[in-house]
């Protein structure tokens, strides 16, 4: 790790060395708990960089936010979580968005550009119960909720017995659903649990062993405009090279496979030194076949070792598994 960060530091003084600092800056975020805070926290970084400059935050409501009758796969995707954040920066209205990045699309549309990772806090899944310490001790027929088609092909591969159901909703409408009985447990990220001081709620941990993370799963990233090179250069001191080595990797094995909602994907990297260890699955929405790989090499080839965990995972017949989840989605 040494010699990345020695590299992170030269670029971070010549960013610093070239830009003078703002006088103003306006973060766009959605006006969930979990999103403010992110922002929140983004603001406070950047006030410790430039304590002159008055930085605001502009709340806003996605359409993502508003169809909670539906799973993100039937309605668009990710993207319906960045659209209108991205048109205010379009606008004037905002300089920058804050996100979690596994919220935010492989693509990235035209005329803007992820400039900063944040470092990442926990990437594993959580279990969260009321009556239950873990998904072992489920009874069978026991209701199970989540948002993710990733959580729940791992769910049916590995406990048949349950049955697993949608949840949608910010973080604390989940919990409201889970506490009023209407699921036995539900799974969530734990990064958005501990930010908000919920880690309490945590029954159990899902190691990656058990429930590999999504991509960018626990990290946020700050979103800008192509066009606004002084903020890429003000934003560079936040972005934590290693995260950013991990998630563009993981980011690349999603996008290979498209990058969809409908995929029950994941894709996970972790850092030794300066060696990279990545892991991805591809599955189908029931978890009957699944397709696994996993490689280490080389933690800036971050791009070639993607290649390399897509092409095994080809080899696993994951274009055979990815054209049944299409076909599932079409009929659901």
């Amino acid at each position: 790790m040494v010699k990345l960060q020695t590299v992170f530091r030269s670029e971070q003084k010549a960013s610093k060395l070239t830009s003078p600092s703002p006088e103003k800056l306006v973060i766009a975020t959605r006006e969930s708990r979990l999103a403010m805070w992110q922002a929140e926290h983004v603001r406070a970084q950047l006030q410790a960089l430039y304590p002159a400059c008055d930085i605001q935050l502009l709340g806003m409501t996605t359409r993502g936010d508003q169809i909670l009758d539906r799973t993100l796969s039937k309605v668009g995707g990710k993207g319906l979580f960045v659209k209108e954040l991205e048109t205010a920066m379009l606008e004037g209205r905002a300089d920058l968005a804050v996100h979690s990045l596994k919220d935010v699309p492989m693509d990235m549309p035209a005329g803007f550009q992820l400039t900063a990772v944040l470092e990442r806090a926990d990437p594993r899944d959580a279990f969260i119960s009321s009556l239950h310490a873990s998904l072992d001790e489920l009874p069978g027929g026991a209701v199970v909720g989540t948002s993710s088609l990733r959580r729940q092909a791992m769910l049916m591969s590995r406990y048949p017995r349950l049955v697993i159901t949608p949840l949608r909703g910010n973080l604390d409408t989940r919990l409201r659903k889970l506490d009023a009985g209407e699921y036995a447990a539900i799974i969530l990220a734990a990064a958005g649990l501990k930010r908000l001081g919920l880690s309490g709620r945590i029954r159990d941990y899902l190691e990656p062993e058990q429930s590999l993370p999504s991509a960018g799963q626990g990290a946020m990233a700050i979103e800008i405009a192509d066009h606004r090179p002084e903020l890429a250069a003000w934003l560079a001191p936040l972005n934590h090279l290693p995260t950013a080595l991990a998630v563009h990797a993981e980011r690349s094995v999603s996008k290979s496979f498209g990058g969809s909602c409908q995929i029950p994907l994941a894709a996970y990297a972790t850092l030794d030194g300066v060696s990279m260890h990545l892991k991805a699955f591809v599955a189908t929405p029931d978890g009957s076949r699944i397709a696994r790989a996993e490689v280490t090499g080389a933690a800036h080839l971050g791009e070639e070792l993607s290649r390399q965990v897509v092409a095994a995972l080809r080899k696993q017949d994951a274009d055979a598994i990815l054209a049944q989840c299409l076909v599932h989605s079409q009929e659901s």
